[in-house]
């Protein structure tokens, strides 16, 4: 599968060890930074290009970090096409793709240890939507609010 992957300084460390992990697991990889620790950098200026490959279909999924994993979700969610959720535990992982099409993973840098934040990844990429017509009916009226955007 073809992911991408962006952090600010708040989930460096974490996004280092988990494009390893990806790569070593058989996933391209692109990486839309930050390439350097830099407590100066902001979570946008890396969040948004990634949320942007997703919605293009540039990259297939996206996985967001910061500190906190909030401002990511924030930020990726400002890209129509984009549903992003800041996920902590593995139920959420797997349902957040089968019933609602997730296609972004945010999680904090600074609240998720390298271990689990894997685990939490690799439920991700596994899962796959159901297709379910009450999914699409409820997707359906989330793209008519973006759309209303434009």
């Amino acid at each position: 599968m073809r992911i991408g992957i962006a952090t600010d300084h708040g989930g460096f460390s974490l996004k280092e060890e988990l494009l390893s992990q990806l790569r070593a697991a058989g996933h391209e990889v692109v990486d839309f930074g930050a390439h350097d620790m830099s407590e100066g950098d902001d979570y946008p200026d890396y969040v948004l290009p990634l949320a942007r490959a997703v919605a293009t279909q540039e990259v297939e999924r996206g996985v967001a970090i910061c500190g906190s994993g909030v401002g990511a979700s924030v930020c990726a969610n400002k890209v129509p096409g984009i549903r992003a959720a800041l996920i902590h535990d593995h139920f959420s992982a797997r349902q957040g793709v089968e019933d609602d099409h997730m296609n972004v993973l945010c999680m904090g840098g600074r609240t998720v240890g390298p271990a689990v934040a894997w685990d939490l990844v690799q439920t991700f990429l596994a899962a796959e939507f159901s297709q379910a017509p009450r999914h699409l009916r409820r997707l359906g009226k989330i793209a008519s609010l973006e759309a209303q955007k434009e």
